[in-house]
Parts: structure tokens; C-alpha cells; sequence
């Protein structure tokens, strides 16, 4: 597999909301490959009957991956546990460094079709806990780092509301943080990026969606891969800035990405919020 061979992350502690699986769990296991000491921060504790990965088995794979691992359960939208979980965080490894806002909500639905409480349950997990964990983390960040949410740049294409109004602003609130606190944390030296698949990533929120082609996707990894370069990039010189996976691997040389598709034989389709022809709901 393609990855970025700089090893920078060693002894640096990562927090990951939504950490124990999909593109969380990618970016906790490769950060564990240089290294890095990594808080799995996430709802699920005890094995769920239709997804996949607890915080303890992430755990477990990030120590056997080279990294050292602090499960901690955490529903973003309890600002007491948000902040129960940074505080045991910095009482474990004293700081953080670096904050990944994964956790997010979906319902690829019109408004017709979206109860108040979907629409509640993406605004609280997608922009409000964005926000609250950030607001949390950031005393921590003693020495600067980076916070990376996994949003999308901000298309003003009305396709992307009209078929699923209130997801899209979910998400593009969480971008909104990035222009935000890009600005307001510039002078301690913390670095606010947006970072979002080019294509379609198979994880369990897109079996969620019914149609889909899971051979047209690819693995979590490439966003781990580049959430990897990202972070490594200056803090000062790189922030506020919304980039695809594809930009920022280019920017590191990787430019090879068949390792990455779920199936080599097949093209992977461009993602939500990505403009072109054959993209998940097409803007056509």
C-alpha cells in the first residue's frame, strides 16, 4: 500500500473522534505506524450487532501496530463526556497534538423525508460536536498541531441541498468551523484544515446507502494516507485550506492510487460534494 513515509508522527498524541471504525480507524492505525499515541474516542464499547469495531479492538490494533492506544468512550453530543474524555486524554499523555472531527451523522434524504429527529441528530454530532470537542481539545494543544475535519468544501451547486438539504448543512457547518478557527487559532500555531475523498470510500455508512456499487470505492486508507501528509505539513503555512485526498498525496509524491480501489478492475466514483459526471448523485 501506497503511504507517506515520513515517521514525524512518533511519541505525538492523536485524538479521534468516531475512532473505532471506517476512515477513523484508518487514520488511528496508520498514526500508530510511526508511533504516535492515539485516543479512540468513539460510542460503541461492546461488540454492535450490525457494525463492526469497538474502541477496545481498535485499541488493540493500534498497540500492535506500533502505536499506544487510550479507548475512551464518548457521545459527541454529551458535552460532559466531551470534556471527560480530553481531560483523561491530557491526564494520560499530558497534551494533544492532534484532532481528527470524524464522527458524523447521515441521512441522504430530502426534506420531506427527514424527521426533526435526524435533522437534530446531524446538526448535534456534525456541527455541534465538532465544535464542542474542538473547544475542549484546543487548551490542550500546548504546543500547536493541527485539527483536520473530515468536511467538504463549501460547492454553492444547489444539487447538493436539494436532494439531502439538511445533511449538507451538517457538513458544511463543520467547514464553516474550518474558516473559522482557522483564523482564530492561526497565532497559537494550530493549523484548521478540511480534508474529503475525492471518490467514494467504502465504510459502513455507505452500506448504509442503497445502489451503491462498493467496487467503485476505495479503501479507507487513502484518506488515512493523506490525513498522514497532511499533518505533517507547517501549521503555520498550511491552515484554513479545504483539500481532497488526491490533492494533498500529489503534494507528498504519491501519485499511484490503484492500491487504494476496492476493486482495480472498475472506476471509483467521485464523491458527494465533488463536482463531475458520475459522481454519487450526479449534479447533471
Amino acid at each position: 500500500m501506497n503511504s507517506a513515509e515520513n515517521t514525524g508522527l512518533a511519541g505525538k498524541v492523536v485524538f479521534i473522534s468516531g475512532g473505532s471504525r471506517g476512515i477513523g480507524k484508518a487514520i488511528a492505525l496508520r498514526a500508530a505506524a510511526d508511533g504516535a499515541r492515539v485516543v479512540i474516542a468513539a460510542k460503541t464499547v461492546d461488540p454492535h450487532p450490525k457494525l463492526p469495531g469497538t474502541i477496545h479492538e481498535t485499541a488493540e490494533e493500534v498497540r500492535a501496530a506500533g502505536g499506544e492506544a487510550l479507548p475512551v468512550q464518548m457521545d459527541i453530543r454529551e458535552d460532559d463526556l466531551v470534556d471527560a474524555a480530553v481531560a483523561r486524554a491530557v491526564e494520560e499523555f499530558g497534551q494533544i497534538d492532534l484532532l481528527v472531527n470524524n464522527a458524523s451523522a447521515i441521512s441522504l434524504t430530502p426534506v420531506s423525508a427527514t424527521p426533526m429527529k435526524r435533522v437534530d441528530l446531524m446538526w448535534d454530532v456534525n456541527v455541534r460536536g465538532t465544535y464542542t470537542l474542538t473547544r475542549a481539545a484546543v487548551a490542550a494543544m500546548k504546543e500547536g498541531g493541527h485539527i483536520v475535519n473530515l468536511s467538504p468544501p463549501m460547492s454553492m451547486n444547489p444539487v447538493w441541498f436539494a436532494r439531502h438539504t439538511a445533511y449538507t448543512i451538517s457538513k458544511y457547518g463543520m467547514s464553516m468551523c474550518v474558516l473559522g478557527m482557522s483564523e482564530e487559532f492561526r497565532g497559537a500555531g494550530i493549523a484548521v484544515n478540511a480534508l474529503w475523498p475525492k471518490t467514494v470510500i467504502d465504510t459502513e455508512a455507505l452500506r448504509m446507502i442503497p445502489g451503491v456499487d462498493r467496487r467503485a470505492t476505495r479503501k479507507p486508507q487513502i484518506m488515512a494516507d493523506a490525513w498522514h501528509a497532511l499533518v505533517q505539513q507547517d501549521p503555520k503555512q498550511v491552515t484554513g485550506q479545504f483539500l481532497l485526498d488526491e490533492e494533498i498525496l500529489a503534494r507528498v509524491g504519491i501519485t499511484d492510487l490503484q492500491p487504494y480501489a476496492s476493486d482495480p478492475e472498475v472506476k471509483p466514483m467521485p464523491d458527494l460534494f465533488v463536482e463531475g459526471p458520475g459522481s454519487l448523485f450526479d449534479p447533471q
